[in-house]
């Protein structure tokens, strides 16, 4: 593996982590709004209509989990790749690529920041349901390792992308 594939690589892993923390976060608004509404029924000492609640949330974190254990081994992959090369192989020619990269981490992050806000949302209304067992600890796992994980992207990115903009050389500012 080269440098440049490398970064064709991380760069859509990057989009596609992005794309599924999305999807998460609004995987996870949902089951807080459906939360609020059991909670206002238990409340009311109505009937729960939602029964399915707390499978399907079971279901979503397991499923949540699966899918952040299968990333694990490419990001440490890429990481250990990025390390192994030296920083001339980081040639100037690899700058626009390293800076796009560098954006799409921060996308990652903002993405990562919108999953530990619903995480917490829903967290502030989990305190007080007590009617079935959810597996908020598979949640929580996942967010931390979200939260980790694109740290590590973020870090990855700055150090590509400094390495190519040192190897450009003086000609490339003006």
């Amino acid at each position: 593996m080269n440098p440049e594939t490398l970064l064709e690589q991380t760069s859509s892993a990057c989009d596609a982590l992005r794309g599924d923390i999305i999807a998460a976060s609004r995987a996870l608004l949902e089951f807080n709004r459906r939360l609020e509404q059991i909670l206002q029924q238990l409340h009311k000492n109505i009937e729960v209509r939602d029964t399915d609640f707390a499978a399907q949330f079971n279901d979503f974190c397991a499923q949540l989990r699966k899918e952040q254990d299968g990333r694990d081994l490419f990001w440490t992959e890429a990481r250990t790749a990025a390390r192994t090369f030296k920083p001339a192989d980081w040639t100037g020619d690899l700058a626009l690529a390293a800076k796009g990269l560098n954006s799409r981490a921060k996308t990652l992050s903002r993405a990562t920041d919108e999953f530990t806000t619903a995480y917490d949302l829903f967290c502030r209304n989990y305190k007080s349901f007590t009617a079935t067992k959810l597996n908020v600890w598979l949640l929580t796992s996942c967010q931390n390792d979200f939260s980790n994980l694109t740290g590590k992207i973020l870090f990855l990115a700055r150090e590509i992308a400094k390495q190519t903009e040192k190897n450009r050389g003086p000609h490339a500012f003006g």
